[in-house]
Order: structure tokens, then sequence, then C-alpha cells
């Protein structure tokens, strides 16, 4: 435990003058801010606060946001300490890998976590000085805020296994780069171009459900909206949310950040200092 929080701090410090970080809090300000603007026209023909369209709008906003500001915070957490020589140093400390990761997880999971409450937060709170009535939103809002960092933790963690595998940031920075796309905007494009083939068939009754289920990307999306008042607000592939069973998506949500970092530890363990 204590060169897991030794290693957390080390990162947090190394964190603070990381150019990624004040990125990260400024889009997630910016752009719910924006949403936050955007979402607060037609409510009412929603059956929905104010606040709770906001969130749905989050989400779609979040599944592309979020993958991609934890991918950009972890793809270097291996292969930087190569390329400066000094992952032979950590190692030499007692412990094992995996403390080593968890330490890196627990610090860019807490500065991730910075980011997305300051998001959400000030979305919440522009939504309610604009009307009082949002904070019937506000469990909606809890929600999305912890299946983020769920997310996150995700693609954390899938950064960290990237990293290994890479050695050096360059190609760390490639492999994340299409890790993001190719789970988050190339994916669910693959998922509707079957579906439009198979017209009906099986492919749309049966695989399609499990294929959402099997990226954490949908997994989020589905449960939010699955959860939400405003579903309404949410279209494309999240119309296939009241299809799933809500534990269906919550179990693959929380299953995979597990998986993520199981997957990290395998390829940090490869890693020769």
């Amino acid at each position: 435990m204590d060169r897991i929080l030794a290693t957390a701090i080390t990162e947090a410090h190394i964190a603070r003058r990381n150019r990624w970080v004040a990125i990260a809090v400024i889009l997630m300000v910016v752009f719910s801010l924006v949403l936050a603007a955007a979402g607060s026209a037609a409510t009412g023909a929603l059956g929905a606060d104010r606040l709770s369209v906001i969130v749905a709008s989050l989400t779609s906003l979040s599944v592309y946001l979020v993958p991609l500001v934890a991918l950009l915070m972890s793809f270097d957490a291996v292969a930087g300490e190569v390329e400066r020589g000094t992952l032979p140093l950590l190692l030499t400390y007692p412990g094992a890998r995996w403390e080593v990761l968890l330490g890196k997880l627990l610090a860019h999971l807490a500065i991730l976590t910075f980011a997305i409450v300051a998001g959400y937060g000030a979305a919440a709170l522009a939504a309610i000085l604009a009307d009082p009535r949002a904070v019937a939103g506000l469990p909606a809002l809890w929600r999305l805020t912890w299946t983020s960092v769920a997310l996150g933790a995700t693609f954390l963690c899938a950064g960290y296994a990237l990293s290994s595998l890479a050695r050096r940031p360059s190609g760390a920075a490639g492999l994340a780069i299409g890790l993001w796309l190719g789970l988050v905007v190339l994916y669910d494009l693959g998922l509707l171009a079957a579906i439009v083939a198979d017209d009906g068939g099986v492919f749309t009754t049966r695989v399609f459900p499990l294929a959402l289920l099997a990226n954490p990307a949908d997994a989020f999306r589905l449960f939010n909206l699955a959860a939400a008042e405003a579903t309404a607000a949410a279209a494309g592939v999240g119309g296939a949310a009241a299809s799933i069973p809500l534990w269906q998506s919550l179990s693959s949500l929380l299953a995979w950040p597990v998986a993520a970092l199981a997957l990290a530890t395998l390829a940090f363990r490869k890693v020769v200092p």
C-alpha cells in the first residue's frame, strides 16, 4: 500500500506540470457549458427537467471525450518511463509491478475525476441558476458522474497496456488514437452498417445487443440512457437502450475496468527495463 500511495503522489506531482491535465479540465468545462446552453430548449416537449436533458446531451459528449482524455493521460505512463530511463530505478523498489500501475491509476483517475466533476458541476450550476426545478435531475447527473469515472478507468488502463506494448511514446500515442477511433467511432458505424445489411435478421435481434455490451463506450451510453428520463433527447445506437436490461449494461461497465487493468498488468510484466 505504501508503494502504491508513493507512486500515486509522484504521478500527481508530475501531472501538475502536464499540459494534458489543464487541457482535460478546460475541455470538460467548456463543452459542458456549451451543452448546458444548447440543452435548455424544448425540455417540456421531452417531459423532463432541464438538467435531465443536459445529462442526456452530456452522455453523448462523454462517450467521446472521456476516453480520449484518459488515453492522452496514460499513453506514455510506461513508454515515457522507458524513454526517460527512469523505469529501472522505479522497478528496483520492493513491491510488485501491479502496484506501480495501481499507483499511476489512482493519480490519473483522481485528476480525471476532478475534470469530470468540474465540467458536469459547471453545467449543473448553470442549469439550476436558470431554472431551480432542474435540481430534479441531480440523481441522473450523479449517475453520469460515477459511470464516467468508470469509463475513464477503463481507458486509462487500456492506455497503460498500449504504453507497455509500444515501449515508445510515439508508438503508444498512435495506438491510443487508433483504439479511440476503433472503439468510440468506427465500432458503432460498423454495427449500424451490419444492421442495415441484415435487414432485421439474426444479427439485429441476437448479435447486436451483445456487440453493444462488448464495447465499454456503448455499455456506458446504454446504461445512462436506459436509466434517464430524457432518453428521447438521444438518438442513434442509444435507441437500443430500452431493449437491453439495465443490469447487463451496468455489469459490462463495471467489469471493463477490472479486465483492462488485468490486461495492462500482463503487458507490463513483459516490459524489460
